[in-house]
């Protein structure tokens, strides 16, 4: 009989036994079949991976699937041990909520994460959306819901999610993104593999360098995502300017990313203070992949495709002006650097020797 169990485990930040020795507190099977709901955004479907590789090693045969955001259903197809991707359209269907066709994509997803019968759910958003989705997946053969037991600090956690997990689990209230779900997961196994994490497929370090929309990138060049949604994170247009004239100095190219109108006006605006800066094109977050594989180095602010950056291990500079470092910064590559912090806005001179010490080259 599965557990059905409401109390909190406590787990903490602490490295647990090897694969060998470790013994699942809820008696999975051999070959288990582990359903992961994490929905959004970029950023924290990225940190959510290493879930992934955790729970694949500890049972090499398990079967996992994975509830997302219709728009990143192609990058967790990434990962070559996620079986079904399912996807999940909240912001769409939110939009049209009154038509027939939204109700039946609706009936679509119940009947997607029902038609398997999961040994585990783990549920690592932490909101009423998708614990209602995780505990609809375990009713079938009353899999345990495995979710975050508490708020850590600054997230968007929501108690009511609570009450849908059969076994809640308590973590630091100061616990990194990648950290959080891969102690959710170390509830079920009974481990956590040791650092460093690992993300996506080898395929990902390949992944569209070849589109045609980058055939006249230059030869040697610097990506810099200044856009974010939040102004609060933004770096100053100055900073930008000087750090560029600084990049170009050293034969570097800089790229200027963009993702709606406004972000291009703000990009074409960094460009006319930069020798030879150029606004690309737009792009999808697949083929931004091509773009960051061949940089020199990616210089950005905390926004999702500069921890997609850090996450392949390029040369990243991760810039911090209005949110926690430790929530989201790269901790796992001597190729990543972080500067500033919460209410710290870095130098130019921080950002550019982080760029210079990324890229292993001597000033």
């Amino acid at each position: 009989m599965r557990s059905s169990r409401s109390d909190v485990v406590q787990v903490s930040n602490q490295e647990t036994p090897s694969p060998q020795a470790a013994v699942s507190p809820f008696g999975l099977p051999a070959r288990p079949r582990i359903l992961i709901v994490k929905v959004s955004s970029l950023g924290d479907v990225v940190h959510n991976m290493p879930l992934v590789h955790d729970l694949r090693a500890r049972w090499p045969d398990a079967e996992i699937d994975w509830v997302v955001e219709e728009g990143y259903v192609d990058l967790v197809r990434l990962l070559p041990d996620v079986g079904r991707v399912i996807p999940f359209a909240l912001r769409r269907w939110r939009k049209r909520f009154w038509r027939g066709e939204t109700w039946a994509e609706i009936g679509a997803l119940r009947d997607a994460i029902r038609a398997r019968p999961y040994d585990a759910v783990l549920e690592t958003q932490g909101l009423l959306k998708t614990a209602i989705v995780a505990r609809t997946a375990a009713r079938v053969a009353g899999a345990p819901v495995i979710g975050l037991g508490n708020a850590t600090q600054g997230s968007g956690y929501e108690p009511a999610a609570r009450l849908f997990y059969t076994a809640p689990v308590k973590v630091p209230r100061q616990t990194h993104s990648v950290r959080r779900s891969r102690l959710l997961g170390a509830a079920l196994t009974g481990i956590t593999p040791p650092e460093p994490p690992r993300f996506f497929g080898p395929a990902a370090n390949t992944l569209s360098v070849d589109d045609p929309l980058w055939a006249d990138l230059p030869a040697r060049y610097a990506v810099c995502f200044h856009a974010t949604a939040g102004a609060k994170k933004r770096w100053a247009v100055e900073n930008w300017h000087a750090l560029g004239r600084r990049l170009e100095a050293e034969g570097l190219t800089v790229l200027l990313p963009w993702g709606s109108e406004a972000e291009r006006r703000d990009a074409e605006a960094l460009a006319a203070g930069i020798p030879g800066a150029r606004v690309l094109p737009r792009f999808s977050v697949m083929q931004g992949f091509g773009l960051i594989n061949r940089a020199e180095v990616v210089i950005g602010v905390d926004t999702g495709l500069v921890h997609i950056a850090a996450a392949l291990c390029r040369p990243t500079v991760e810039i911090y002006t209005a949110t926690w470092r430790w929530k989201t910064e790269g901790y796992w590559s001597d190729r990543i650097a972080n500067v500033g912090d919460d209410g710290i806005v870095p130098t130019v001179d921080e950002v550019h020797d982080a760029a210079i010490r990324v890229r292993g080259v001597t000033a």
